[in-house]
């Protein structure tokens, strides 16, 4: 029997899930959509930010959210370095399809393999006052687990597309995704571009982490979960798309949750990727693609 109040909870749960699914592709938006770099690596950076916000966090009580924002300069550094040498081992020679995405697949299973041997395959989380606290509003319950991740992924989300839009930088980054040339034409180092908007996408995953686990425990392996997740949501909201990326998420969030809540959380992600493929052979470019 069909019941309006769990249909609104399960309808409000996706929309806070679908902020923290925008948290979680703005890297990939970044780099695969702007960059044309398929990054496969970056939800295992989801993790290491989400495994160093548990260290802060139980050694030292610090906020998870605060904890997130401290490790993003770490977290850009090492996104300057991995653009540099895939630069120097593949883009420079031409080499960057294939050999550049199994360069990816390794730094992954390093980075896992690396998290495994120090944290093992326990499940860790978390703790903060907030965390097991709701809002109610009316019928529907919004627990802060998920609604301030969501806040968190919307805000973040909006801070990038204002520095694309808005800082010389950001134009910067939209031109050398369009036209490499024309830019070095205008004296910019399209080099030094592409390295600043990989440093930015990487800087993205330690915010993202934090927000993961408030959500719930995690594990190593669970950044595949949202390799596809992730790839599925820039693709759909349009190559390059921050808006887009978040319009994407909502829907892809939604549709999890009301098809977990009514029909198993099995066909949860089936059904995601059904939309992606439905709204593909409607616009193949995307719903916000040029």
């Amino acid at each position: 029997m069909f019941s309006l109040d769990l249909f609104l909870n399960a309808l409000a749960a996706g929309v806070l899930l679908g902020g923290f699914y925008a948290a979680v592709s703005l890297g990939i938006a970044v780099s695969f959509g702007l960059l044309d770099i398929a990054n496969l690596a970056h939800p295992v950076f989801v993790m290491f930010g989400a495994y160093l916000v548990y260290t802060m966090n139980s050694r030292f009580g610090m906020d998870p959210i605060l904890a997130g924002v401290l490790f993003t300069p770490l977290f850009f550094v090492l996104g300057a370095l991995l653009y540099q040498l895939y630069y120097a081992s593949f883009e420079r020679k031409g080499a960057e399809s294939l050999r550049g995405l199994v360069f990816f697949f390794g730094i992954l299973f390093i980075v896992e393999v690396g998290l495994l041997l120090q944290f093992g395959v326990d499940y860790r989380l978390v703790e903060a006052r907030y965390i097991g606290e709701s809002l109610h509003l009316g019928p529907v319950g919004l627990p802060f687990r998920l609604l301030i991740p969501c806040v968190a992924g919307v805000s973040l989300t909006a801070l990038l597309y204002l520095f694309l839009s808005r800082t010389f930088y950001g134009r910067a980054i939209q031109g050398v995704a369009q036209d490499a040339f024309a830019l070095r034409l205008m004296g910019a180092n399209p080099f030094k571009v592409k390295r600043l908007a990989f440093a930015l996408a990487s800087a993205t995953a330690s915010v993202a982490g934090a927000l993961l686990i408030m959500i719930g425990p995690v594990e190593p392996a669970m950044n595949r979960e949202y390799i596809g997740r992730a790839f599925a949501v820039t693709v759909l909201g349009g190559m390059g798309s921050i808006g887009g990326t978040l319009v994407a998420a909502l829907m892809l969030g939604v549709a999890e949750s009301l098809t977990a809540t009514f029909y198993g959380p099995a066909w949860g992600v089936a059904v995601s990727f059904g939309v992606l493929l439905l709204a593909l052979a409607v616009r193949p470019s995307g719903l916000f693609g040029r």
